[in-house]
């Protein structure tokens, strides 16, 4: 089964390129299959990463940012894919 883990924060007020430099640097162990980062207005930062796995598993994910760098807490989404 693919699994795919969104990981989403918003920067605190002029550290967005920050945030998406933190967000590009964490390195999971191991790594999964993909890994995609965006960017988006308001400062958001978007990280998917797709796994085979099962939708339980435990996998690597994405910390919470340093203190001051995010707005708010992390959002967090897992998705398993129904094609294919």
């Amino acid at each position: 089964m693919t699994l795919a883990l969104m990981w989403e924060a918003r920067a605190a007020e002029g550290r967005g390129p920050e945030l998406l430099a933190w967000a590009r640097s964490q390195e999971l162990t191991p790594a999964p299959l993909r890994r995609e980062t965006f960017r988006a207005p308001e400062d958001r930062v978007l990280v998917i990463t797709w796994w085979n796995a099962p939708y339980e598993a435990e996998l690597p994910e994405l910390p919470e940012p340093a203190d001051g760098l995010a707005r708010r807490a992390v959002h967090r989404w897992r998705f398993e894919s129904v094609d294919g």
